[in-house]
């Protein structure tokens, strides 16, 4: 069972399989409502679509980020009112860059369904193959979904915060990779949070740049020598990815797990809850070890 990608061939062959759930993520963040009304216009048959604020997300308080994780309960119920169960392989899809399936793949993980993979190229790759498309919402029947959350895969704000005091990110002890663009991360062009700039100490892994131009993941080579420039001979298990909200992260854990190096941690909170603590430390400019790298 496919597991971290997945092809449009492949999941056209399951199209009318039940034990398989569709659920369709395309969103933005400038336009909330948008996902919706695009689900509404057309979609994968048989999918259900999935909006990151309402369902994928708590909702936000203020010492919180812009998308805070679900209370395991009420996600739970979601993903039961969704037809899954521990036997259902679910696919999740967007757009096109994976940035807002990621946030399902991940969020299914950690409840420890790993039955769970990411329609590589989004509705765009399905789109190219000329597959079918539907304006159909055909709800799937109710199922049990049993949580079973893995605290190893979170990261704290306050384990954050200790690594940063304690010099560990300087040291490479531990790794903080921050998913956004590079002039997000610099402190430049900010539009989206009210505090610019990165943790101090945390490298850049824009997630953009694991896709190639249509919007597909690198192959697993290209991937892995690509992170090998992030870590720098650290293991994954030292990393900690975050982003903006913990969106995109999702995307660069993704992309470790599709290259072979499993074991990196969210901080879901990321860039929008670290701000709102104003006693945290900001910092601004490029990624210096990113440069040093070369």
């Amino acid at each position: 069972m496919p597991t971290t990608l997945i092809e449009a061939a492949e999941l056209a062959r399951h199209l009318d399989d039940p034990a398989w759930a569709i659920v369709d993520c395309r969103f933005d963040l400038a336009r909330p409502d948008w996902g919706a009304h695009a689900f509404a216009a057309s979609h994968i048959p048989h999918a259900l679509y999935a909006h990151l604020d309402g369902d994928l997300s708590a909702p936000r308080s203020a010492r919180s980020g812009r998308h805070p994780l679900p209370q395991v309960e009420a996600l739970a119920a979601t993903f039961g009112r969704w037809g899954i169960d521990e036997h259902v392989q679910v696919i999740a899809y967007d757009q096109g860059t994976g940035a807002f399936a990621a946030r399902l793949w991940w969020l299914l993980r950690w409840l420890g369904h790993t039955q769970v993979a990411v329609l590589n190229g989004g509705l765009a790759a399905w789109e190219r193959a000329g597959l079918p498309l539907s304006t159909v919402r055909e709800p799937r029947a109710q199922r049990q979904f049993m949580a079973r959350p893995d605290p190893r895969l979170l990261a704290t704000s306050g384990e954050v915060a200790a690594a940063v005091r304690s010099d560990a990110l300087t040291h490479g002890q531990q790794l903080l990779i921050d998913a956004r663009s590079a002039d997000r991360f610099a402190g430049e062009n900010e539009t989206i949070d009210p505090v610019a700039g990165h943790i101090p100490g945390a490298r850049n892994h824009p997630f953009a740049g694991n896709l190639d131009a249509q919007g597909r993941f690198l192959e697993a080579g290209q991937l892995r020598s690509s992170w090998g420039n992030t870590l720098r001979g650290a293991s994954p298990r030292q990393l900690i990815a975050m982003c903006g909200s913990g969106v995109t992260a999702c995307h660069n854990l993704l992309a470790l797990e599709v290259a072979g190096l499993p074991g990196a941690r969210l901080y879901a909170g990321s860039w929008s809850e670290w701000i709102t603590d104003p006693t945290h430390p900001v910092a601004r400019g490029p990624d210096e070890h990113r440069e040093t790298a070369g």
